[in-house]
């Protein structure tokens, strides 16, 4: 396929560009099927294995790559390192495709870079949410598939909580992204405005030193700022 630049989408916008990666065709086809039916959303490439996969993604640029974890040559834990990493220095946006139940790997997705989940059994339009959130430079966070991984990844015996450089209504929204609170559910439970939660994640980020919600969340657990208790049933 093509990496020239995006086509306009129904609204004359650039078309958000995805790579598909998973080593089974039929996922691959469905997923393409699914994304290509988006007015504003465009595959521009799909590969078999993981080396594939970065070589395409370093020569397309897409906005968004959708990775499997498990892949022949490079599985999906070291393509999203080679794309997103620390120590890229144009770091893609890589959203991880995984079963949960089966593939153990996320706390270390988290770590290479990855900023979205997304289980292989998801709805169609978590598919597609997933996707153009990442294209925004956020995160796909719900409580029933992002907050299982990171209670998986937190572990049995959670850390004590940490000294905090968040002030009290920043470790308000944190703890509320950690249990998978979308921006205006937020805005609702702590009666604020949509502009000032927005205002609060750019801080949070900014003093934490982390990319999006996802990396966020992780460090809420990490911490100890939310426990078990606060999160609600799936």
């Amino acid at each position: 396929m093509s990496g020239t630049n995006a086509e306009s989408g129904a609204n004359g916008g650039a078309r958000t560009r995805v790579l598909i990666a998973d080593d089974q065709d039929m996922v691959r086809t469905g997923f393409r099927l699914i994304l290509g039916a988006q007015p504003d959303l465009e595959v521009v490439g799909e590969a078999a294995d993981g080396a594939e996969c970065v070589e395409l993604a370093r020569r397309l640029r897409p906005d968004v790559c959708l990775v499997d974890i498990r892949m022949p040559k490079l599985d999906g834990l070291e393509v999203t390192r080679a794309l997103a990493g620390p120590g890229v220095t144009d770091p893609l946006r890589v959203v991880v495709v995984t079963t949960f139940d089966q593939d153990d790997y996320v706390h270390t997705a988290l770590r290479n870079g990855a900023c979205g989940f997304l289980l292989k059994d998801a709805a169609t339009n978590l598919l597609i949410e997933a996707v153009r959130s990442a294209a925004r430079g956020d995160a796909l966070v719900s409580p029933a598939v992002t907050v299982r991984l990171l209670k998986h990844l937190a572990g049995q015996q959670p850390a004590p909580a940490a000294p905090s450089p968040l002030s009290e209504r920043e470790r308000d929204v944190t703890r509320l992204v950690a249990v998978g609170r979308t921006n205006q559910e937020i805005c609702d439970e702590l009666y604020l405005s949509l502009g000032t939660v927005k205002t609060h994640l750019a801080n949070i980020k900014d003093k934490l030193g982390v990319r999006n919600r996802v990396e966020i969340a992780a460090w809420a657990w990490d911490t100890g700022a939310v426990r078990e208790r606060q999160v609600p049933p799936a």
